[in-house]
Parts: structure tokens; sequence; C-alpha cells
């Protein structure tokens, strides 16, 4: 085994897994106004954009080989309500930053999350009803939004409400409404976990969330129940299922893609992110070696993909 291992091109020739640009997801964040970033604290390195501003990061990661972006919006308070109407607004955020971004760089993907939690003055993915999420209310909801940013010029849906139903639901909207090419990413394992503190400061729902997800979010003891989860989408029409978080959930990816063997995406959420960050940042760890170790776990327990906010650093670095 030594004699495979005693030379960088030797192990370069029989490395079972690689990471290549375009298996990086890279997540922007907007925000209103004109060329402005605000740093997020619990994300060192990671900032809010304005619409502008994420154009020109667009055209950025797109020079880097990065095939596909994601857009989650920072919704400004007097504009969140109890039932998240601004999801429905055509002029809304993520609407405008969509239409601009394809304006000026066409070529790219963008996906866009299906949810109510960065519109909601509470903080949940879906319509509260005397203190209880209501499934079929909220999904009739979320196919409006999905039409809506299909019609914007988006990609690739991502709902990641974990509703009962919405996939097969979402899928006939798109259709119903000639977006027979939009692709639907499922976010199918979506855990109810403590890693997603961070993202939701940075969409601006955390300080306000009332309660917790756990009614709707899968339990992190659970793993037969993920499987029925992606066999439910897959069923319903979803052409990519994701397992969120990440690294805590590697068994989770590697048991999808073999069950499955559907294109399969793991999302390092901001948790992940800001632990490794804070390490780096103190010298505790060297980033140049943990961040890519870290994807490549992904793409060893079967991702096709991954979503991080690494993805332009990593890309850089894949890039020489």
């Amino acid at each position: 085994m030594r004699r495979n291992r005693k030379a960088p091109w030797s192990r370069a020739l029989v490395r079972e897994n690689q990471l290549a640009v375009d298996d990086l997801i890279w997540p922007i964040f907007v925000i209103d106004g004109k060329d402005k970033q605000e740093a997020i604290a619990s994300m060192p390195g990671v900032h809010r954009f304005s619409i502008d501003q994420a154009v020109a990061r667009a055209k950025e990661a797109q020079a880097l080989g990065i095939a596909l972006i994601a857009l989650f919006p920072n919704t400004d308070p007097e504009k969140r309500d109890e039932d998240g109407s601004e999801a429905l607004n055509a002029e809304n955020i993520v609407c405008r930053a969509v239409q601009a971004i394809k304006a000026e760089v066409p070529d790219i993907g963008i996906l866009c999350d299906v949810a109510l939690d960065p519109y909601t003055s509470h903080g949940h993915d879906g319509l509260l009803r005397s203190g209880q999420i209501v499934n079929d209310a909220t999904v009739e909801v979320l196919v409006k939004q999905a039409v809506l940013q299909a019609q914007a010029g988006c990609d690739v849906i991502a709902p990641s409400d974990m509703m009962d139903g919405r996939i097969g639901a979402i899928r006939a909207g798109l259709d119903a409404a000639g977006f027979q090419d939009v692709q639907i990413m499922a976010y199918s394992a979506k855990y109810a976990s403590g890693f997603y503190g961070p993202f939701r400061e940075a969409v601006g729902s955390g300080g306000i969330l009332k309660g917790d997800k756990r009614t709707y979010q899968m339990d992190c003891g659970n793993s037969d129940e993920a499987m029925r989860e992606v066999a439910l989408d897959i069923s319903e029409g979803a052409d990519m299922v994701m397992v969120k978080p990440g690294m805590p959930y590697l068994d989770i990816i590697a048991r999808v893609k073999r069950e499955f063997m559907v294109p399969t995406f793991a999302y390092q959420v901001s948790g992940e992110y800001a632990m490794l960050m804070a390490a780096i940042e103190r010298g505790w760890l060297d980033g140049d070696k943990v961040i890519g170790e870290s994807l490549l776990a992904f793409k060893r327990a079967g991702a096709d993909g991954v979503l991080t906010y690494f993805a332009l650093d990593m890309a850089r670095q894949l890039s020489g």
C-alpha cells in the first residue's frame, strides 16, 4: 500500500474521490440597497450583498467555474408578516436579484430556496395558526412562491420547508405554468438542528423565531425516516435531493446515494462553516487543509455536489 502513497503523482493517480469546482454551489445572501456589503458576525468572511454586488459576485463565481449559485434573502423587518406575504411579491428581493443576475450572467445557474421563514414575522417555514404549522395551506403558498421564482428566471427550485406533499404540488404548479424544464432540488432530509443559528442571523429570522421547528423538520436520531422522506420526494417529481446539515449526517448522504442512486447534494451549513472558521482564525486549524478535507468527505460519502460558504475560496484554490 505504501508504494502507491510514495509521491504526489502516485497518490493523485489512485485517488478514489476528487473535488472539482463544478461540485460547488455558492450561497449568496441578498439585501436591499445599492453598493452595499454587510458582514455577518457569526460567519466570518461571509457578507450580505445588495443586488448590484450580488451580480458582481455571480460574475466572479462563473469566471472561477462555479456552475450554480443559491440566493437567500434578508427581508426588511417591516415587510415581514404572519403569512409571509412578501414571498408572493413579484418585486421581492429574490425575484429582483434573479432577474438582475440573469441579465448580466445568463449562463450561470440560479437556485432559489422555497420556504416562508425569510418572510414571516414568527420565523417559521410555514403558516402558523394557533401555535401550529398548517401543512396544506402552507403548500398552496409555496406553489405560488415557486412559480413566481421560475417566472423571474430561477433554474432550480429548492423547497426547504419540509411540508408533506409539497414536491408533488410544486411540480404540478410549475408544469401547469409552463415551467416543465425548471428543476427541483428537494431538501428531502432536513433535520431540526442546532447548526442553523448563523444562517438565521444572516436572513434575519433568528431573533424572531417563536418556538422551534421540530414538528416539521426531522429528528436527528432518525435514519430510516430520511429514506422514506427521500422516496416520497422522488416519487413526487424531485430531480435531485439534499441532506442538511452535512457533516453530522454523512451516513444519511451515503444511504441516500446507495439506496436511490439519484443526484444527491449536501449542505455544509452555517454552523459547520462557523466552527471551522473560528478554529482557523485562532490558528488552531490549517484552513488550506481542513476546508478541502471537509468538502472531500461529502464526495466520499456519495454527494454529487455541496452547497458551501467556502465555495469561492475553494474554487480559487482548485483553479490554482
